[in-house]
């Protein structure tokens, strides 16, 4: 594999993402060098980029409300998971934590990792976080 280097700055992420750009309109066949070479690209920017411009998961009732935004999800979608139109509604507006059962379901449900529904979150009105 050719033309491939470490990526130290942003300069060199400018480089790689150019690189890796090419792959995107005419994706390579896999088994290939060129698959190699951008599988191997695409590492060396996911952890450059994890390493100086980290993205913080959201609190648990926003990544669920952005989940729903990009699915094209309801809140009546979320009342089937949760056992109620009042519960999905208390849940969206931090009125009530999410159980462990409920973040059980919308794993199972919807594929949303269990790791971020379980961080702590404040409820509406109330002064200490809850989990």
């Amino acid at each position: 594999m050719d033309n491939i280097r470490a990526i130290r700055n942003d300069d060199d992420l400018a480089w790689a993402i150019a690189e890796v750009s090419a792959y995107f309109e005419n994706q390579p066949e896999l088994g290939t060098e060129e698959a190699e070479r951008f599988d191997v690209l695409s590492a060396l920017i996911e952890a450059y980029e994890d390493a100086h411009y980290p993205i913080e998961a959201p609190e648990p009732v926003e990544l669920i409300k952005a989940h729903m935004e990009m699915f094209g999800r309801t809140q009546a979608d979320l009342a089937v998971i949760l056992g109620s139109r009042s519960r999905a509604s208390e849940v969206l507006n931090k009125r009530r934590t999410l159980t462990v059962e409920m973040i059980h379901r919308l794993h199972k449900a919807w594929n949303i990792p269990s790791d971020y529904l379980v961080k702590p979150y404040h409820l509406v009105g109330r002064e200490r976080e809850v989990a």
